[in-house]
């Protein structure tokens, strides 16, 4: 499928965006199922090489990464120099690109490592780099003409002019203000050229500060959230104290445990992926470069389906995604979910009352091959007789399984009551072909709450 021109029915802004599609890169990856585009582009984190590479295989069209300095995720693992150059390999492959944060606001004395590390980078040939420092634009764009610059959340773009400026001083994208509605963005896209990428957030944790520009972290612990380093205190109990009656703690708490005034919901626009792409974004980005393999694969996966129904329509934001597919923000570990800013009538408001995570289904197992009617798995969690087990599946809807009585052997072929142990191999009956490497979940026994 490929877009011959202006559609019919879109807003001038976005059948001007549709006809720029003409030049589309429609491979396929192992799946055969995925079609990858220039745009509109989906956009997955990556903490480490092995998050990366399942991002690719579940269709991200780019991902965005650091390597062992200057980003603002300092959590991860992140990637070596080496690591950096094999994800380039890995999505160049695949018709995919690579994107490096170098989105820190430097100090004096870092400005030297910068200028060797972009040169690095360079010398790598990775697609872009994402910066926020108008001087470290300017020395990327002078060190490195050809590779990309991504003007980063944390600048604050908020309209069509600074983005406008940007473009002029060699900007090839904007990653827009997290704070903006639809109807923002539809007019800063209405009024930037063709050529100008525009990049915004549409699923993951959302930072109480402006654009993450936050001194809380660094105030009360040291650790500096614009180098990387927050410790995420907005996500911490508050009370109030009056000044004269120390020791009285003011009930502004939701409950008898303390409040979370800070702690914002987290975003999920994927059943409004429509609208995004309506507005004109050229790059639909998924937060979390911190998070699991599950969740990178689970939320990628789940944001190239939806755009690519979208695609496939007269018109994206008409869609009405599967049933299946609007599951999908909910098996993996979240907050409660909110459309952020892009609806002003529904705006974003915190969990007040708790600072973890829903996990409400489990990562038990990875497929390692399938055979006359059986899966062999190595576990990760107990599965038991009765259980539900779903395998996550590029481009498609999950297959399910519901194990019976008789379902697990182990490794020898030997009958077992359950696949109990983590790292030991089983396998159960399971009717349809599934490839290897593929992850399994299942409902938890109980909804936790906890860190991801």
């Amino acid at each position: 499928m490929a877009w011959c021109g202006p559609h019919p029915f879109l807003p001038v802004p976005v059948a001007r965006l549709m006809g720029a599609m003409n030049v589309m890169n429609e491979s396929l990856n192992t799946a055969d199922t995925m079609i990858r585009r220039t745009s509109p582009e989906v956009l997955a984190p990556a903490g480490n090489l092995k998050s990366f590479k399942a991002a690719i295989d579940f269709g991200a069209d780019a991902v965005y990464c650091s390597g062992k300095m200057f980003g603002m995720r300092s959590a991860p693992k992140n990637l070596s120099l080496e690591e950096i150059a094999e994800a380039r390999d890995y999505a160049h492959a695949r018709g995919a690109r690579i994107y490096i944060t170098c989105n820190i606001l430097p100090r004096n004395e870092e400005i030297e490592g910068i200028r060797e590390y972009i040169g690095q980078l360079a010398d790598i040939g990775v697609d872009a780099i994402i910066v926020t420092d108008i001087g470290v634009m300017m020395m990327a764009h002078r060190i490195a003409p050809n590779m990309e610059l991504h003007v980063s959340t944390q600048a604050g773009v908020t309209n069509w002019l600074a983005a406008n400026e940007l473009h002029e001083l060699g900007a090839k994208r904007v990653v827009l203000a997290r704070e903006l509605s639809l109807d923002t963005v539809r007019g800063i896209r209405a009024n930037v050229p063709d050529d100008l990428d525009i990049e915004a957030f549409v699923h993951g944790s959302m930072c109480m500060a402006f654009s993450g520009r936050c001194l809380i972290s660094n105030y009360l612990t040291g650790r500096d959230g614009n180098h990387g380093e927050c410790a995420q205190p907005c996500r911490w109990k508050y009370h109030l104290v009056e000044e004269k009656r120390p020791g009285q703690y003011f009930p502004i708490e939701e409950t008898d445990k303390g409040s979370y005034i800070f702690n914002s919901q987290d975003m999920c626009m994927l059943e409004h992926v429509g609208d995004v792409i309506g507005a004109g974004v050229t790059s639909l980005k998924i937060e979390g470069r911190a998070k699991s393999v599950y969740y990178i694969s689970a939320m990628t996966n789940a944001y190239k389906c939806a755009v690519n129904l979208c695609m496939e329509a007269d018109d994206p934001r008409n869609v009405e995604l599967p049933d299946w597919l609007k599951a999908e923000p909910y098996k993996v570990s979240h907050r409660d979910y909110s459309t952020g800013f892009w609806y002003p009538e529904h705006k974003v408001t915190q969990n007040a009352d708790r600072n973890g995570y829903y996990r409400d289904w489990v990562l038990v197992g990875e497929t390692r091959g399938w055979e006359n009617g059986r899966l062999t798995f190595m576990g990760h969690n107990k599965i038991t007789p009765g259980q539900t087990v779903e395998i996550l599946r590029p481009g498609q809807p999950p297959v399910r399984i519901e194990s019976a009585d008789d379902s697990f052997l182990d490794a020898d072929g030997v009958p077992v009551a359950a696949a109990a142990y983590p790292t030991r191999t089983f396998s159960m009956a399971c009717p349809e072909p599934v490839a290897d490497g593929l992850m399994m979940r299942s409902p938890a026994p109980n909804r936790t709450l906890k860190a991801e």
